[in-house]
């Protein structure tokens, strides 16, 4: 169904939320697939946080954003929240006491 053709708030409310559930989704998947990180950086002697890749990680978010019409700082706040949440959990796996790469 086209967004046009959704014309009660009713079926609004029903396309957001199949959408989030799906968004929901897609970070459960994001955190199994940081967990996996966190086997390959033990193994490798890897910091959770490695702060080129966490710019990396933000760039491409914001140029996503750009490309699909969506705020470009908006989707900057989302990703850097969010990449802070999981390199949390991967400090927390790995067991880091600075959780840090001035690199």
């Amino acid at each position: 169904m086209a967004h046009e053709d959704i014309t009660d708030m009713a079926a609004l409310r029903a396309r957001i939320d199949a959408l989030d559930e799906k968004l929901v989704a897609l970070l459960a998947e994001r955190s199994t697939l940081i967990d996996h990180a966190v086997t390959i950086k033990s193994r490798v002697g890897l910091p959770a946080r490695i702060d080129a890749r966490v710019e990396e990680v933000v760039a491409n978010a914001r140029r996503e954003a750009e490309r699909q019409g969506l705020d470009p700082d908006l989707a900057e706040r989302l990703w850097r929240m969010m990449v802070d949440h999981f390199i949390a959990q991967e400090d927390a796996q790995l067991g880091s006491k600075d959780g840090g790469d001035t690199n």
